[in-house]
Protein backbone atom coordinates (compact mmCIF):
# COMPACT_ATOMS: atom_id res chain seq x y z
CA UNK A 1 0.00 0.00 0.00
CA UNK A 2 1.28 3.43 -1.01
CA UNK A 3 0.42 6.74 -0.62
CA UNK A 4 -1.01 9.22 -3.60
CA UNK A 5 -1.70 12.60 -4.04
CA UNK A 6 -0.57 13.60 -0.55
CA UNK A 7 -0.29 17.11 -0.07
CA UNK A 8 3.11 18.11 1.63
CA UNK A 9 2.50 20.62 5.30
CA UNK A 10 4.08 23.53 3.38
CA UNK A 11 1.44 22.63 0.11
CA UNK A 12 -1.50 22.58 2.91
CA UNK A 13 -0.61 25.78 4.09
CA UNK A 14 -0.04 27.72 1.17
CA UNK A 15 -3.40 26.04 -0.07
CA UNK A 16 -5.48 26.86 3.06
CA UNK A 17 -5.87 30.39 2.60
CA UNK A 18 -7.73 30.02 -1.22
CA UNK A 19 -9.51 26.16 0.04
CA UNK A 20 -11.24 27.90 2.43
CA UNK A 21 -11.53 31.46 2.14
CA UNK A 22 -11.07 34.46 4.72
CA UNK A 23 -12.50 32.72 7.60
CA UNK A 24 -10.66 32.69 10.89
CA UNK A 25 -8.91 29.55 11.57
CA UNK A 26 -7.72 29.63 14.90
CA UNK A 27 -9.10 31.46 17.93
CA UNK A 28 -6.89 31.74 21.31
CA UNK A 29 -7.58 34.07 24.91
CA UNK A 30 -4.57 36.28 25.51
CA UNK A 31 -4.56 39.29 28.05
CA UNK A 32 -8.28 38.31 28.55
CA UNK A 33 -9.31 38.90 24.93
CA UNK A 34 -9.72 36.36 22.13
CA UNK A 35 -7.72 36.79 19.24
CA UNK A 36 -8.43 35.35 15.85
CA UNK A 37 -5.88 34.46 13.16
CA UNK A 38 -7.32 33.39 10.04
CA UNK A 39 -6.07 30.70 7.38
CA UNK A 40 -3.89 33.37 5.44
CA UNK A 41 -2.47 34.83 8.93
CA UNK A 42 -1.39 31.41 10.32
CA UNK A 43 0.17 30.87 6.78
CA UNK A 44 1.88 33.98 6.85
CA UNK A 45 3.24 33.87 10.19
CA UNK A 46 4.49 30.26 9.86
CA UNK A 47 6.50 31.16 6.89
CA UNK A 48 8.07 33.73 8.56
CA UNK A 49 9.09 31.94 11.77
CA UNK A 50 10.49 29.51 8.78
CA UNK A 51 12.59 32.44 7.67
CA UNK A 52 13.46 33.62 11.42
CA UNK A 53 15.06 29.87 12.05
CA UNK A 54 17.14 29.46 8.44
CA UNK A 55 18.47 32.99 9.58
CA UNK A 56 19.37 31.70 12.85
CA UNK A 57 20.73 28.40 11.85
CA UNK A 58 22.32 28.62 8.61
CA UNK A 59 22.02 25.04 8.02
CA UNK A 60 19.28 22.09 8.98
CA UNK A 61 19.02 21.09 12.15
CA UNK A 62 17.28 19.10 15.08
CA UNK A 63 15.52 22.01 16.79
CA UNK A 64 13.66 20.82 20.35
CA UNK A 65 10.23 22.81 20.89
CA UNK A 66 9.70 23.10 25.18
CA UNK A 67 6.00 25.00 25.53
CA UNK A 68 2.82 23.84 26.11
CA UNK A 69 0.74 24.15 23.73
CA UNK A 70 -0.29 28.28 22.22
CA UNK A 71 -0.35 29.72 18.89
CA UNK A 72 3.20 30.14 19.15
CA UNK A 73 3.28 26.92 19.59
CA UNK A 74 2.05 25.76 16.29
CA UNK A 75 3.69 28.48 14.35
CA UNK A 76 7.39 26.91 15.83
CA UNK A 77 6.03 23.26 14.73
CA UNK A 78 5.20 23.97 11.44
CA UNK A 79 8.11 26.94 10.44
CA UNK A 80 10.72 24.35 11.54
CA UNK A 81 9.44 21.17 9.70
CA UNK A 82 8.77 23.43 6.59
CA UNK A 83 11.96 24.91 6.85
CA UNK A 84 13.55 21.81 6.43
CA UNK A 85 14.52 21.21 9.62
CA UNK A 86 13.02 18.15 12.28
CA UNK A 87 11.13 19.25 15.00
CA UNK A 88 11.47 17.63 18.08
CA UNK A 89 8.65 18.45 20.81
CA UNK A 90 9.14 17.64 24.73
CA UNK A 91 6.68 17.79 27.58
CA UNK A 92 7.94 21.39 29.44
CA UNK A 93 6.34 20.00 32.95
CA UNK A 94 9.09 17.05 32.37
CA UNK A 95 11.88 16.92 35.11
CA UNK A 96 14.77 18.74 33.89
CA UNK A 97 17.42 15.96 33.87
CA UNK A 98 14.67 13.76 31.41
CA UNK A 99 14.27 16.76 29.31
CA UNK A 100 18.00 16.69 28.52
CA UNK A 101 18.11 12.95 28.12
CA UNK A 102 15.61 13.61 25.42
CA UNK A 103 17.72 16.59 23.99
CA UNK A 104 21.49 14.58 24.02
CA UNK A 105 19.64 11.07 22.52
CA UNK A 106 17.63 13.58 19.33
CA UNK A 107 20.98 15.41 18.82
CA UNK A 108 19.52 18.47 19.25
CA UNK A 109 21.34 21.70 18.14
CA UNK A 110 19.03 24.49 19.32
CA UNK A 111 15.89 24.75 21.73
CA UNK A 112 13.03 27.32 21.78
CA UNK A 113 11.42 27.26 25.06
CA UNK A 114 8.60 28.88 26.88
CA UNK A 115 9.37 31.76 29.00
CA UNK A 116 8.15 30.31 32.20
CA UNK A 117 11.25 27.78 31.12
CA UNK A 118 13.61 30.49 31.79
CA UNK A 119 14.74 29.71 34.97
CA UNK A 120 15.56 26.03 33.61
CA UNK A 121 17.64 27.16 30.54
CA UNK A 122 21.13 27.46 32.43
CA UNK A 123 20.84 24.13 34.19
CA UNK A 124 19.85 22.44 30.59
CA UNK A 125 21.97 23.51 28.42
CA UNK A 126 24.62 22.71 31.35
CA UNK A 127 23.54 19.24 30.47
CA UNK A 128 23.20 19.42 26.75
CA UNK A 129 26.61 20.76 25.58
CA UNK A 130 25.52 19.78 21.75
CA UNK A 131 22.61 23.05 22.15
CA UNK A 132 24.01 25.93 20.22
CA UNK A 133 20.99 27.97 19.50
CA UNK A 134 17.84 29.01 21.95
CA UNK A 135 14.92 31.05 21.18
CA UNK A 136 12.35 32.15 24.19
CA UNK A 137 9.08 32.59 22.74
CA UNK A 138 8.88 35.24 24.70
CA UNK A 139 4.83 37.29 24.14
CA UNK A 140 2.97 37.09 21.20
CA UNK A 141 4.43 41.01 20.85
CA UNK A 142 8.10 39.38 20.31
CA UNK A 143 6.53 37.41 17.46
CA UNK A 144 4.50 40.26 16.13
CA UNK A 145 8.42 41.44 15.19
CA UNK A 146 9.44 38.27 13.68
CA UNK A 147 6.02 38.27 11.43
CA UNK A 148 6.44 41.65 10.57
CA UNK A 149 10.37 41.46 10.05
CA UNK A 150 10.36 38.68 8.25
CA UNK A 151 7.35 38.67 6.10
CA UNK A 152 7.07 37.83 3.10
CA UNK A 153 7.81 41.75 1.71
CA UNK A 154 11.38 41.83 4.02
CA UNK A 155 14.71 40.84 2.92
CA UNK A 156 14.16 37.59 3.92
CA UNK A 157 11.70 36.71 2.10
CA UNK A 158 13.20 34.10 -0.48
CA UNK A 159 14.54 32.24 3.07
CA UNK A 160 11.29 30.54 3.11
CA UNK A 161 11.88 28.88 -0.41
CA UNK A 162 12.71 25.63 0.94
CA UNK A 163 12.27 21.72 -1.15
CA UNK A 164 11.86 19.22 1.29
CA UNK A 165 11.78 15.82 0.89
CA UNK A 166 8.77 14.54 2.79
CA UNK A 167 9.47 11.33 2.48
CA UNK A 168 12.51 12.29 5.33
CA UNK A 169 12.37 12.80 8.77
CA UNK A 170 10.51 15.97 9.82
CA UNK A 171 9.55 15.10 13.07
CA UNK A 172 11.15 13.20 15.93
CA UNK A 173 8.58 12.36 18.84
CA UNK A 174 9.34 10.20 22.06
CA UNK A 175 7.41 7.13 23.28
CA UNK A 176 5.51 8.55 26.24
CA UNK A 177 7.02 5.90 28.16
CA UNK A 178 4.39 4.14 30.09
CA UNK A 179 7.16 1.56 31.26
CA UNK A 180 10.31 3.80 31.54
CA UNK A 181 11.36 3.33 28.15
CA UNK A 182 11.29 6.34 25.77
CA UNK A 183 12.42 6.02 22.33
CA UNK A 184 12.38 8.54 19.51
CA UNK A 185 9.93 8.07 16.62
CA UNK A 186 11.16 9.29 13.35
CA UNK A 187 8.13 10.25 11.60
CA UNK A 188 8.36 11.62 7.43
CA UNK A 189 6.27 14.74 6.39
CA UNK A 190 3.69 11.98 4.31
CA UNK A 191 3.17 10.00 7.29
CA UNK A 192 1.45 13.03 9.17
CA UNK A 193 -0.12 14.67 6.20
CA UNK A 194 -0.99 10.83 5.36
CA UNK A 195 -2.76 10.22 8.62
CA UNK A 196 -5.93 12.39 7.19
CA UNK A 197 -6.10 11.16 3.81
CA UNK A 198 -8.49 8.69 4.50
CA UNK A 199 -12.28 8.10 3.60
CA UNK A 200 -13.57 7.57 7.02
CA UNK A 201 -12.10 11.08 8.52
CA UNK A 202 -14.40 12.97 6.14
CA UNK A 203 -17.59 10.75 7.03
CA UNK A 204 -17.41 11.28 10.79
CA UNK A 205 -15.27 14.63 11.47
CA UNK A 206 -15.21 16.57 8.06
CA UNK A 207 -17.72 18.97 9.52
CA UNK A 208 -16.63 22.67 9.42
CA UNK A 209 -17.39 22.19 13.18
CA UNK A 210 -15.32 24.51 16.13
CA UNK A 211 -13.48 22.52 17.68
CA UNK A 212 -11.32 22.92 21.10
CA UNK A 213 -8.20 21.87 21.09
CA UNK A 214 -7.24 20.70 24.88
CA UNK A 215 -4.77 18.02 24.97
CA UNK A 216 -1.03 18.82 24.42
CA UNK A 217 -0.03 19.56 21.27
CA UNK A 218 3.38 18.33 21.89
CA UNK A 219 1.80 14.88 21.75
CA UNK A 220 1.47 13.12 18.21
CA UNK A 221 -2.68 12.58 18.12
CA UNK A 222 -3.25 16.23 19.17
CA UNK A 223 -1.19 17.86 16.49
CA UNK A 224 -2.24 15.42 13.80
CA UNK A 225 -5.88 15.70 14.62
CA UNK A 226 -6.68 18.84 16.26
CA UNK A 227 -3.70 20.83 13.92
CA UNK A 228 -3.45 19.27 10.89
CA UNK A 229 -6.40 18.09 10.12
CA UNK A 230 -8.28 21.49 10.60
CA UNK A 231 -5.53 22.81 8.23
CA UNK A 232 -6.58 20.70 5.40
CA UNK A 233 -10.66 20.48 6.08
CA UNK A 234 -10.86 24.25 7.49
CA UNK A 235 -12.56 23.56 10.89
CA UNK A 236 -12.15 27.04 13.50
CA UNK A 237 -9.78 25.66 16.02
CA UNK A 238 -10.20 27.50 19.46
CA UNK A 239 -7.10 26.99 21.93
CA UNK A 240 -7.76 26.13 25.25
CA UNK A 241 -4.41 26.49 26.77
CA UNK A 242 -4.18 25.90 30.53
CA UNK A 243 -6.44 22.84 31.34
CA UNK A 244 -7.61 25.06 34.50
CA UNK A 245 -9.36 27.21 32.31
CA UNK A 246 -11.33 24.25 30.32
CA UNK A 247 -14.66 25.00 32.03
CA UNK A 248 -14.08 28.82 31.33
CA UNK A 249 -13.42 28.20 27.94
CA UNK A 250 -16.30 25.67 26.47
CA UNK A 251 -18.59 28.53 27.75
CA UNK A 252 -16.61 31.57 25.64
CA UNK A 253 -15.98 28.98 22.14
CA UNK A 254 -18.74 26.45 22.39
CA UNK A 255 -16.99 23.85 20.53
CA UNK A 256 -19.16 21.07 18.60
CA UNK A 257 -15.75 19.18 18.94
CA UNK A 258 -13.38 17.94 21.24
CA UNK A 259 -10.45 15.25 21.11
CA UNK A 260 -9.96 14.10 24.65
CA UNK A 261 -8.25 11.19 26.85
CA UNK A 262 -10.44 9.37 29.36
CA UNK A 263 -9.26 10.74 32.19
CA UNK A 264 -10.49 14.59 30.66
CA UNK A 265 -14.24 12.80 29.49
CA UNK A 266 -14.62 11.41 32.88
CA UNK A 267 -14.03 15.13 34.33
CA UNK A 268 -16.37 16.40 32.41
CA UNK A 269 -18.87 13.68 32.70
CA UNK A 270 -18.34 14.69 36.84
CA UNK A 271 -18.98 18.55 35.77
CA UNK A 272 -21.62 17.51 34.60
CA UNK A 273 -23.25 15.89 36.99
CA UNK A 274 -22.25 17.63 39.96
CA UNK A 275 -24.77 20.78 38.10
CA UNK A 276 -27.23 18.25 37.46
CA UNK A 277 -26.99 17.30 40.84
CA UNK A 278 -27.01 21.57 42.12
CA UNK A 279 -30.34 22.04 39.52
CA UNK A 280 -32.30 18.76 40.02
CA UNK A 281 -34.86 20.70 37.63
CA UNK A 282 -32.82 20.13 34.82
CA UNK A 283 -32.78 17.45 32.40
CA UNK A 284 -29.05 15.47 31.96
CA UNK A 285 -29.12 17.39 28.05
CA UNK A 286 -29.82 20.58 29.83
CA UNK A 287 -27.16 20.35 32.37
CA UNK A 288 -24.50 19.04 30.02
CA UNK A 289 -25.26 22.31 28.02
CA UNK A 290 -24.37 24.32 30.98
CA UNK A 291 -21.11 23.15 31.58
CA UNK A 292 -20.08 22.61 27.51
CA UNK A 293 -21.68 25.46 26.02
CA UNK A 294 -24.42 23.83 24.16
CA UNK A 295 -23.26 22.84 20.76
CA UNK A 296 -20.82 19.63 21.88
CA UNK A 297 -22.07 16.63 20.83
CA UNK A 298 -18.75 14.79 19.50
CA UNK A 299 -15.91 13.78 21.64
CA UNK A 300 -12.74 11.42 20.05
CA UNK A 301 -11.05 9.49 22.56
CA UNK A 302 -7.23 8.32 22.28
CA UNK A 303 -4.41 7.39 24.74
CA UNK A 304 -5.83 5.18 26.87
CA UNK A 305 -8.78 2.45 27.62
CA UNK A 306 -12.10 4.03 27.62
CA UNK A 307 -14.66 2.25 29.63
CA UNK A 308 -17.62 1.78 27.38
CA UNK A 309 -20.41 2.82 30.45
CA UNK A 310 -18.33 6.50 30.19
CA UNK A 311 -19.22 6.33 26.28
CA UNK A 312 -22.99 5.16 27.34
CA UNK A 313 -23.42 7.94 29.99
CA UNK A 314 -22.33 10.32 27.18
CA UNK A 315 -24.77 9.01 24.73
CA UNK A 316 -27.43 10.12 27.32
CA UNK A 317 -26.57 13.46 27.27
CA UNK A 318 -26.75 13.59 22.96
CA UNK A 319 -22.81 13.57 23.01
CA UNK A 320 -20.97 11.15 20.84
CA UNK A 321 -17.68 9.47 22.62
CA UNK A 322 -16.09 7.03 21.02
CA UNK A 323 -12.87 5.88 21.05
CA UNK A 324 -9.89 5.44 18.45
CA UNK A 325 -6.81 4.02 18.03
CA UNK A 326 -3.07 4.80 17.42
CA UNK A 327 0.24 5.36 17.95
CA UNK A 328 3.47 7.35 17.38
CA UNK A 329 5.37 4.48 15.65
CA UNK A 330 2.35 4.20 12.89
CA UNK A 331 2.22 7.78 12.30
CA UNK A 332 -0.63 8.41 14.70
CA UNK A 333 -4.13 6.47 13.80
CA UNK A 334 -4.95 2.91 12.78
CA UNK A 335 -8.84 2.82 13.43
CA UNK A 336 -11.60 5.75 13.71
CA UNK A 337 -14.59 5.05 15.55
CA UNK A 338 -18.00 6.19 13.44
CA UNK A 339 -21.76 6.30 14.86
CA UNK A 340 -22.03 2.14 14.18
CA UNK A 341 -19.16 1.02 15.66
CA UNK A 342 -19.41 -0.87 19.40
CA UNK A 343 -18.67 0.75 22.86
CA UNK A 344 -16.29 -1.58 23.22
CA UNK A 345 -14.54 -1.46 20.18
CA UNK A 346 -11.66 0.89 19.00
CA UNK A 347 -12.99 1.79 16.16
CA UNK A 348 -12.86 0.87 11.94
CA UNK A 349 -9.70 0.10 10.53
CA UNK A 350 -8.86 3.09 8.26
CA UNK A 351 -8.68 2.27 4.61
CA UNK A 352 -5.01 3.06 4.30
CA UNK A 353 -4.24 0.84 6.97
CA UNK A 354 -3.98 -2.74 7.23
CA UNK A 355 -4.23 -5.14 10.00
CA UNK A 356 -3.88 -8.48 11.00
CA UNK A 357 -3.44 -11.06 14.20
CA UNK A 358 -0.54 -12.95 14.93
CA UNK A 359 -0.23 -14.92 18.21
CA UNK A 360 -2.93 -12.76 19.37
CA UNK A 361 -0.79 -9.75 18.80
CA UNK A 362 -2.29 -6.95 16.13
CA UNK A 363 -0.13 -6.41 13.86
CA UNK A 364 -0.16 -3.16 11.13
CA UNK A 365 0.73 -2.08 7.67
CA UNK A 366 0.56 1.01 6.60
CA UNK A 367 2.58 3.67 4.42
CA UNK A 368 2.12 6.23 7.62
CA UNK A 369 4.49 4.24 9.90
CA UNK A 370 7.72 5.72 10.98
CA UNK A 371 11.00 5.70 9.21
CA UNK A 372 12.37 4.15 12.60
CA UNK A 373 13.62 5.01 16.16
CA UNK A 374 15.98 7.16 16.36
CA UNK A 375 19.80 5.78 16.66
CA UNK A 376 17.99 2.27 17.50
CA UNK A 377 18.52 0.43 14.56
CA UNK A 378 18.16 -2.68 16.85
CA UNK A 379 14.81 -1.44 18.45
CA UNK A 380 13.90 -0.35 15.01
CA UNK A 381 13.98 -3.95 13.26
CA UNK A 382 12.25 -5.39 16.60
CA UNK A 383 9.46 -3.16 15.69
CA UNK A 384 8.34 -4.97 12.71
CA UNK A 385 7.84 -8.62 11.56
CA UNK A 386 10.29 -10.30 8.98
CA UNK A 387 7.82 -9.59 6.19
CA UNK A 388 7.37 -5.51 7.34
CA UNK A 389 4.32 -5.24 9.63
CA UNK A 390 4.74 -3.13 12.79
CA UNK A 391 4.32 -4.56 15.82
CA UNK A 392 1.74 -2.94 18.20
CA UNK A 393 2.80 -5.16 21.40
CA UNK A 394 -1.30 -5.00 21.42
CA UNK A 395 -3.20 -8.18 22.00
CA UNK A 396 -7.10 -7.95 20.26
CA UNK A 397 -9.13 -9.39 17.63
CA UNK A 398 -10.92 -8.52 14.74
CA UNK A 399 -14.51 -8.00 14.60
CA UNK A 400 -17.35 -7.51 11.79
CA UNK A 401 -17.10 -4.70 9.59
CA UNK A 402 -13.55 -3.94 10.25
CA UNK A 403 -13.99 -3.06 13.82
CA UNK A 404 -10.88 -3.37 16.24
CA UNK A 405 -11.30 -4.82 19.56
CA UNK A 406 -7.72 -4.45 21.70
CA UNK A 407 -7.93 -6.93 25.55
CA UNK A 408 -4.25 -6.24 26.33
CA UNK A 409 -0.49 -5.44 25.96
CA UNK A 410 1.37 -8.37 25.05
CA UNK A 411 4.50 -6.80 27.48
CA UNK A 412 1.92 -6.67 30.04
CA UNK A 413 1.17 -10.21 30.34
CA UNK A 414 1.07 -12.01 33.65
CA UNK A 415 2.63 -15.62 33.34
CA UNK A 416 2.37 -17.52 36.18
CA UNK A 417 5.15 -20.46 37.36
CA UNK A 418 2.20 -23.16 35.59
CA UNK A 419 2.10 -21.41 32.41
CA UNK A 420 -1.05 -19.60 32.51
CA UNK A 421 -0.91 -16.36 30.75
CA UNK A 422 -2.99 -13.88 32.34
CA UNK A 423 -4.09 -10.03 30.86
CA UNK A 424 -3.97 -7.83 33.40
CA UNK A 425 -5.93 -5.08 31.51
CA UNK A 426 -9.17 -7.82 31.55
CA UNK A 427 -9.10 -7.72 35.52
CA UNK A 428 -8.36 -3.88 35.54
CA UNK A 429 -11.89 -3.40 33.53
CA UNK A 430 -13.74 -5.95 35.65
CA UNK A 431 -12.38 -3.73 38.49
CA UNK A 432 -13.55 0.02 36.86
CA UNK A 433 -16.86 -1.47 36.21
CA UNK A 434 -17.84 -0.51 40.12
CA UNK A 435 -17.83 3.33 40.62
CA UNK A 436 -16.31 2.53 43.55
CA UNK A 437 -12.89 2.14 41.64
CA UNK A 438 -11.21 5.78 40.38
CA UNK A 439 -8.03 3.81 39.33
CA UNK A 440 -6.87 0.49 39.37
CA UNK A 441 -3.18 -1.44 38.22
CA UNK A 442 -3.17 -5.17 38.19
CA UNK A 443 0.66 -7.01 38.12
CA UNK A 444 2.31 -9.63 39.12
CA UNK A 445 3.81 -9.59 42.48
CA UNK A 446 5.72 -12.83 42.10
CA UNK A 447 3.61 -15.75 41.62
CA UNK A 448 0.11 -14.12 42.76
CA UNK A 449 -1.89 -11.24 41.05
CA UNK A 450 -2.20 -7.77 42.94
CA UNK A 451 -4.49 -4.94 42.25
CA UNK A 452 -3.80 -1.55 43.70
CA UNK A 453 -6.48 0.47 43.77
CA UNK A 454 -7.42 4.41 44.35
CA UNK A 455 -10.94 5.14 45.26
CA UNK A 456 -13.43 7.38 44.39
CA UNK A 457 -13.62 9.26 47.24
CA UNK A 458 -16.94 11.57 46.61
CA UNK A 459 -18.32 8.45 44.94
CA UNK A 460 -17.94 6.61 48.62
CA UNK A 461 -19.01 9.89 50.43
CA UNK A 462 -21.98 10.12 48.48
CA UNK A 463 -23.40 6.55 48.89
CA UNK A 464 -22.24 6.48 52.63
CA UNK A 465 -19.56 3.97 52.65
CA UNK A 466 -17.43 4.40 55.63
CA UNK A 467 -14.77 2.12 55.10
CA UNK A 468 -13.24 2.41 52.12
CA UNK A 469 -10.97 -0.79 52.29
CA UNK A 470 -13.23 -3.38 53.64
CA UNK A 471 -15.48 -2.17 50.66
CA UNK A 472 -12.81 -2.80 48.06
CA UNK A 473 -11.99 -5.83 49.57
CA UNK A 474 -15.50 -6.72 49.35
CA UNK A 475 -15.28 -6.07 45.48
CA UNK A 476 -12.63 -7.71 45.34
CA UNK A 477 -13.67 -11.12 46.75
CA UNK A 478 -16.90 -11.07 44.75
CA UNK A 479 -14.79 -10.95 41.28
CA UNK A 480 -12.49 -13.90 42.43
CA UNK A 481 -15.61 -15.82 43.04
CA UNK A 482 -16.86 -15.51 39.26
CA UNK A 483 -12.85 -15.34 37.53
CA UNK A 484 -10.59 -18.50 36.47
CA UNK A 485 -8.56 -20.12 39.09
CA UNK A 486 -5.49 -18.11 37.23
CA UNK A 487 -7.20 -14.66 37.34
CA UNK A 488 -7.92 -14.27 41.14
CA UNK A 489 -6.59 -11.02 42.75
CA UNK A 490 -4.46 -12.20 45.81
CA UNK A 491 -3.06 -9.29 47.32
CA UNK A 492 -5.30 -5.61 47.38
CA UNK A 493 -3.21 -2.89 47.87
CA UNK A 494 -5.43 0.55 48.40
CA UNK A 495 -4.19 3.70 47.70
CA UNK A 496 -4.52 7.30 49.22
CA UNK A 497 -2.70 9.06 46.44
CA UNK A 498 -3.54 8.35 42.29
CA UNK A 499 -1.30 6.21 40.67
CA UNK A 500 1.61 7.89 38.50
CA UNK A 501 0.52 8.58 34.90
CA UNK A 502 2.23 10.30 32.21
CA UNK A 503 1.20 13.40 30.34
CA UNK A 504 -1.74 11.82 28.31
CA UNK A 505 -3.52 10.13 31.44
CA UNK A 506 -1.66 6.55 30.86
CA UNK A 507 -0.88 4.84 34.08
CA UNK A 508 2.81 3.98 34.35
CA UNK A 509 2.87 0.71 34.75
CA UNK A 510 5.16 -1.03 37.97
CA UNK A 511 6.02 -4.33 39.15
CA UNK A 512 6.37 -5.87 42.71
CA UNK A 513 7.27 -4.18 45.76
CA UNK A 514 7.41 -1.41 43.49
CA UNK A 515 4.12 -0.50 43.52
CA UNK A 516 3.41 -0.78 47.44
CA UNK A 517 5.65 2.81 48.04
CA UNK A 518 2.07 4.99 48.05
CA UNK A 519 -0.29 2.16 49.58
CA UNK A 520 -2.44 2.78 52.66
Amino acid sequence: MELTNVPTIRELLDNAPAKHGDRTFIRFIRDEKIVEKKFSEVRADSLAFCRRLRDLLHEKTHVAIISKSCYEYIVCMTGVIVSGNVAVPVAPDAPTEEIAAILNDADAAAVLYEPEFKPRLEELKALCPEVKHTLNLGSGEDFERIYRDYGETSPYAALSDVKTDPTACSLIIYTSGTTGDKKGVMLSGNALVGNMMFKPYSDIVNRRDVILSVLPLYHIFCFVTDYLGPLKNGNELCLNGNMRDLFKNLLIFKPNQMRVVPMLAGALLSRIRAVQAKHPGLSPKEAAALVTGGNLDMMLCGGAYLDPALCRAFDQLGIFLRQGYGMSESGCKITVPDFDTAVDSVGRVMNIVDVRIRGGEVQVDTPCRMIGYYKRPEETAAAFTEDGWLRTGDIGYLGEGRQLFITGRLKNLIILSNGENVSPEGIEKRFTADPLVKEVLVYANGDRIAAEVFPDAEYAEAKGITDVKAALQELTDRLNMTAPPSHIVAELIVRDTPLEKTATGKIIRKRGEEARSKAV
